[in-house]
């Protein structure tokens, strides 16, 4: 039954030709010419049976994260669950993995525009992750456009002719890519459709539209429906996944365990529950990533009303901490305890034009970084640029001679809570409370235009290195930290910077009604009440979301 197309002013609309939305749906945006395709009704039937079934769920398990943050509010720290010890001593191992999914040695992450999928498809990494979360402002146009574009790329058919250049990009023959297709968090929602009055998971709009369209392809391309799983931060979140995946599967006549997901730990709770993520998912899991810069965020997130945990400067944040160190080894031990991927890191440098020497030592680090992972027994990394693709190559082939690591058990690292928990020491300074909140000015203003992945300060930025960021301020703020061992980190020091930070951007764009084209008003604004404000908010984006759905887009 077709029920009513509304545009952004709530008014009726009538349907494309051929287009029909399932009864109790209602879609509160544009449906641009091809945009049907995709939104068919037989895609939609399926998102609405989903919807109906697992909503409810989505929302019972965001109250059960406000109640562990009560818990950890209230002097709680994360701990190894005492009811799952069975399944952390257990024996068990995950289903097998397919054979063309075994070698990951270099994987790629960002959004889903058209040009970026045929250049990750055609960069020579082992992976490529189309990104509908962190590198991705949830824009309309953003989501369904995406779509399309990994639609067409599944088929072989997506090319793109640059308007500005007029060069051609198409798919390149021969070997291509992987793709494992990232979804919204649970915590985000597609507030542009909604189902019996409510809006959508958006972790279920984009693995619906996706799987429906592109699972049968996919195997017949001899890959398959691969996917990342973000800022989950306990294994019943896991478990929600895995019965949507045997649900899908059933629906659409896959076998079930067809679907290979790959989970993110990038929030504190989730790697106190390692064994767990893998356990609920095991006839789906290909293993576990981890998620550097949401992980630390997460971290001052889930310990921020203890003092004793106020962090030194961002950049002095390396995988070489400590804290970080067992937490990265510990992965590579369970995942390969269960016979699946221990995955690296980001690496978000970006080449440096112009400056040889500073070029040089940015792809030294990056050739450290990966040279720890590899030695670490990692199967693989990332990166979010092209040219750092052979530098990860190379350290990865001179030191991992087969597709992957698994066989390498590190019976050496022990779970040890007090060390994941451990908080680094390190300089505070106001250099870096600067840098923070230029990024934060930035890189909002660029999302809120629609754009989740930008080039800043020679570091490729999205939200989890924006999230970092702000909470970083916002825990130096709530407990006056000290910068340059004289300077109490106040909010009236914080917006003294955010306005100067806002002028240096002004002179920089040659006049006041460029900045204000440029969304940098509501970024500027954002990055505030996301640094003095009483509250540590959830996720920077969410309010961001607000003003885009505010907006119109």
């Amino acid at each position: 039954m077709v029920g009513p197309v509304r545009d952004n002013a709530g008014q009726e609309a009538p349907s494309p030709p051929m287009f029909a939305v399932p009864k109790g749906m209602d879609i509160l945006a544009d449906i641009k010419p091809g945009y049907e395709e995709i939104l068919s009704g037989d895609a939609l039937q399926f998102l609405a049976r989903l919807t109906r079934k697992y909503g409810h769920r989505v929302d019972e398990l965001l109250e059960r994260r406000r109640m562990q943050q009560a818990r950890y509010d209230a002097g709680a720290v994360p701990a190894f669950l005492p009811q799952t010890l069975k399944i952390r001593e257990g024996k068990w191992r995950v289903a097998p993995l397919p054979e063309c999914f075994l070698d990951r040695r270099v994987e790629i992450t960002g959004p889903t525009d058209r040009k970026m999928v045929i250049n990750a498809l055609n960069s020579g990494a082992n992976v490529y992750m189309p990104d509908f979360e962190d590198s991705n402002c949830p824009t309309w146009d953003n989501m369904v456009q995406g779509q399309i574009n990994l639609r067409d790329a599944v088929r072989g058919t997506v090319s793109f002719r640059d308007p500005r250049s007029g060069k051609q990009y198409a798919l390149r023959e021969g070997p291509r890519s992987i793709m494992v297709m990232r979804p919204r968090g649970w915590h985000l929602w597609e507030h542009h459709v909604l189902v019996d009055g409510q809006a959508v998971p958006g972790g279920l709009f984009d693995f619906a539209l996706y799987f429906f369209h592109n699972a049968r392809r996919l195997l017949d391309n001899g890959h398959g429906p691969f996917f990342y799983l973000p800022k989950m931060q306990s294994h019943l979140e896991c478990r929600l996944w895995n019965e949507i995946f045997v649900d899908a599967q059933q629906e659409l006549g896959i076998p079930t365990g067809t679907i290979k997901a790959t989970c993110l730990i990038e929030t504190l709770p989730a790697a106190f529950e390692m064994d767990e993520f893998i356990y609920e998912l095991r006839d789906h899991m290909a293993g576990l990533n981890c998620g550097r810069w949401d992980y630390m965020f997460s971290f001052i997130k889930t310990m921020r009303n203890d003092p004793s945990r106020v962090m030194p400067d961002r950049s002095f944040l390396t995988m070489e901490m400590p804290f970080m160190r067992a937490y990265t080894q510990l992965v590579v031990k369970t995942c390969h305890k269960r016979g699946c991927f221990a995955m690296g890191g980001m690496s978000a440098v970006i080449p440096i034009k112009g400056d040889a020497a500073a070029n040089q030592a940015v792809m030294d680090s990056v050739r450290a970084d990966k040279l720890r992972e590899v030695l670490d027994g990692h199967d693989g990394t990332w990166v979010a640029h092209p040219a750092l693709i052979p530098i990860a190559k190379e350290v990865f082939d001179q030191h991992m001679k087969g597709p992957n690591q698994m066989h390498l058990q590190r019976d050496d690292v022990q779970a040890d809570a007090d060390a994941l928990l451990q908080v680094p020491q390190g300089p505070r300074t106001e250099a870096t409370l600067r840098n923070n909140i230029a990024v934060c000015i930035r890189y909002m203003a660029a999302w809120i235009g629609g754009t989740g992945c930008v080039p800043l300060y020679n570091l490729m930025e999205d939200a989890a290195t924006a999230e970092i960021s702000r909470a970083q301020v916002w825990q130096w703020v709530r407990y006056a930290a000290v910068l340059d061992g004289t300077t109490r980190c106040t909010p009236e020091l914080v917006r003294r910077v955010i306005e100067e930070e806002s002028q240096a951007i002004r002179a920089e764009l040659g006049s006041s009604e460029a900045y204000a084209d440029g969304e940098y008003l509501d970024a500027a604004f954002l990055t505030k009440l996301m640094c003095v404000g009483r509250e540590l908010h959830d996720f920077l984006t969410l309010p961001a979301q607000d003003i885009v759905i505010a907006m119109g887009k």
